[in-house]
């Protein structure tokens, strides 16, 4: 059985009308799954191999969902918000570090004896900071591959078809200088699928969305959207879905109401494509579910 983790930052599941990136521009492989376009009325959509979940984001605790609270609990299962008391951005503090520490998803995977993997490639300047320990701040994603003793992916990677940037088409790599190579959302998305057959479990961390929610990307919704939409449908064309699950899911509602430009109270997405789908989708209410659906997916085919 194959467990896949696709985290989309900042995407929650917004109403039907224009201000929602989703509902506003063609989305013709999510609605082939869904019926529907990616938004709060699809939820509860169940067929064979499909359904669609929403995920509380509020964890029981007051103001708006942050990242750095929101990413510790969908990777730890742990409630993180209500560990510190409130809802935290950016990066993860000594509290959650402490949480993803001891509950990270990929430390208690290879526990079980799955192999696992953190998909996303990492810029040169990262592995001169990780040769001195990982000193400063770090999303929780690059925690729990530190925390697990996981190989982190380097730009040779990426080049060889090993790996997917954070952008997954290189474009922003290459605005910042690098030379690797451009491709398509359409051949990242078969390189996920073929990625996530090596593993029991891999997680890829995909960001623009959240920099567009916030207006700090000069790229648009509508090309977040259209590449977004090829990505996940040549991912789902090319993966072997009678032994896959995919997930995607997010930490908070930003880019589904691009009326403002910041966090929403929406709840995010839980999409499950592939073997298990309508069996789990169920159970899935917060953001703390995710992990233990992961471990009942594996432990029951694994």
């Amino acid at each position: 059985m194959h467990v896949a983790l696709l985290f989309i930052d900042g995407l929650g599941l917004g109403k039907d009308d224009y201000h929602n990136p989703f509902f506003k521009y063609p989305t013709p492989n999510l609605e082939r799954l869904l019926g529907a376009p990616l938004t709060a009325s699809a939820v509860g959509f169940r067929r064979a191999k499909v359904a669609l979940a929403a995920l509380d984001t509020t964890l029981g605790v007051e103001g708006l969902p942050q990242s750095a609270t929101g990413q510790t609990t969908l990777f730890s299962g742990v409630n993180a918000a209500k560990a510190i008391g409130r809802h935290l951005r950016g990066f993860p503090d000594k509290t959650l570090k402490e949480i993803l520490k001891r509950h990270g998803i990929f430390k208690r995977l290879l526990k079980r004896g799955f192999a696992v993997d953190f998909l996303n490639a990492y810029r040169p300047s990262f592995f001169k900071k990780l040769q001195q320990g990982l000193p400063g701040s770090y999303s929780c994603s690059t925690m729990i591959t530190h925390y697990a003793g996981l190989r982190f992916h380097s730009f040779a990677d990426l080049e060889a078809g090993e790996a997917l940037y954070a952008d997954m088409t290189n474009k922003r790599a290459r605005k910042l200088g690098f030379a690797v190579k451009e491709i398509t959302p359409q051949e990242a998305g078969k390189r996920l699928a073929a990625l996530i057959k090596r593993y029991h479990f891999s997680l890829y961390e995909y960001y623009l969305t959240d920099l567009v929610g916030h207006g700090r990307e000069d790229k648009t919704a509508e090309e977040v959207v259209r590449e977004l939409d090829h990505f996940i449908g040549c991912a789902v064309e090319n993966a072997a879905l009678d032994e896959t699950c995919l997930i995607i899911t997010s930490d908070h509602g930003n880019f589904e109401d691009i009326s403002g430009n910041d966090h929403t109270l929406n709840p995010v997405p839980a999409l499950l494509i592939g073997s298990g789908a309508e069996r789990i989708a169920p159970k899935l209410r917060t953001l703390e579910d995710v992990l233990p659906a992961v471990l009942e997916l594996l432990d029951e085919n694994g």
